[in-house]
């Protein structure tokens, strides 16, 4: 990336709360924040941005090997301000709009794709 760019990883709520049954997954989604303000840092000098989505539950293969995946879903459309979940598409607009000269003051971020699930306290 000799003229700069914009990397982008994808967390979950999982790496700020205990969400049960993620277990060691929230751990890596929190080192993966860390690291992405450190590369954020780091890179920063190059012109290279680095952030990360967190999304709500989305129905991937690696999802549906959660225990109690199907009640995760319901939960968050129950909770959530929007009564809804998040869907692909909404996640690919946000990774556009961070690898876009739109973002060129964003880096070191972790932005909330989750239909406002991550507002709530109760």
């Amino acid at each position: 990336m000799p003229r700069g760019g914009s990397i982008v990883a994808m967390s979950y709520y999982g790496a700020e709360k205990v969400v049960p049954h993620y277990n060691v997954m929230g751990v890596a989604k929190a080192s993966l924040e860390a690291c992405t303000r450190y590369l954020a840092y780091d890179l920063g000098t190059k012109k290279i941005r680095v952030n990360c989505i967190s999304a709500g539950p989305m129905n991937t293969l690696a999802a549906r090997g959660i225990s109690g995946f199907t009640e995760m879903v319901k939960h968050y459309e129950v909770h959530s301000p929007l009564k809804r979940n998040v869907l692909p598409e909404e996640l690919g607009a946000t990774g556009t709009f961070l690898a876009c000269d739109g973002a060129a003051a964003i880096t070191g971020q972790v932005l909330y794709v989750d239909c406002g699930y991550q507002i709530m306290g109760m």
